[in-house]
């Protein structure tokens, strides 16, 4: 037998859902607390998680001066082996702190790199790097601008050379800074400092660099006139197979600066740099 429990009268069944409205306001302002309540934890979280930029990596300054990274500082490379116009992959060497990005117009033969990465310099590097593995000599160039103007002045494209992806890699490369100045540098082992050979002139429209053996030579056009080598040839010696490749840095640990380089020469053989 079932017992239905009736209201007995109309003042009970106002009480009832007067009583069911409670209930549905309470229901609602829990709901939003708990909701306030991780909302809460997830900033707390964010703020207790961001990235502390390490006092070495903040870019000089008229109140700071920046000093090589620790000997024993490294990060992994971030790989994508995606080709890209005419390289194999691209990888944020140094794994700067926040992801770089890159892309090819095809249609203008424009290489734009998007990196952040507090330097190409000390002991370790941070950039972004389109690259492809080869044997033997190399011949690379191409046209450099920096679309930004007010990005920092010592933000740097290269077409650079390099053992490996490690941050530390031996290297050897052509660098064209967001101030003009240009200079062939070289790290002669892994995990020791670049050394360098500056150039007088300035702002170059193009730059490239020559591997002929274990020599190393810049080549640049200030202003469109065929390129021309500069000083004499470093030496350094590269196992075989290596990287050869285009790339970018901002020189800022957490801001995404900009370099675009095109009408990219990549042969392999020496004297064809153009």
């Amino acid at each position: 037998m079932k017992i239905l429990l009736k209201p007995k009268n109309k003042q009970n069944n106002h009480f009832y859902r007067h009583a069911g409205s409670i209930t549905n306001v309470f229901t609602l302002f829990l709901t939003a607390l708990l909701l306030c309540i991780k909302s809460y934890d997830t900033s707390a979280q964010t703020a207790s998680s961001k990235v502390v930029v390490p006092d070495w990596a903040l870019p000089g300054s008229a109140t700071h001066k920046q000093v090589p990274p620790p000997l024993d500082f490294h990060r992994p490379a971030r790989t994508d082996n995606m080709p890209i116009g005419i390289f194999e992959g691209q990888s944020d060497v140094g794994a700067a702190l926040v992801p770089g990005s890159s892309s090819y117009n095809p249609a203008t033969k424009q290489y734009t790199i998007n990196s952040a990465g507090y330097n190409i310099w000390y002991t370790r590097d941070e950039f972004r790097y389109l690259w492809k593995k080869m044997s033997g000599d190399v011949s690379l160039a191409a046209d450099v601008t920096f679309p930004d103007t007010t990005g920092y002045a010592d933000r740097k494209a290269v077409v650079i050379i390099r053992q490996s992806l490690d941050d530390d890699s031996k290297e050897a490369m052509v660098a064209l800074h967001g101030a003009g100045l240009m200079h062939l540098a070289w790290r002669p082992e892994k995990n020791q400092s670049l050394k360098e050979m500056r150039i007088n002139e300035k702002a170059a429209r193009r730059i490239g660099i020559e591997k002929r053996g274990d020599a190393y030579a810049i080549f640049v056009s200030m202003a469109g006139e065929p390129m021309h080598q500069l000083g004499e040839p470093i030496q350094l010696h590269i196992k075989e197979p290596f990287y050869v490749g285009i790339g970018f840095c901002s020189h800022s640990p957490t801001e995404v600066n900009t370099g675009i380089l095109s009408n990219v020469i990549l042969k392999n053989a020496a004297g064809k740099v153009r």
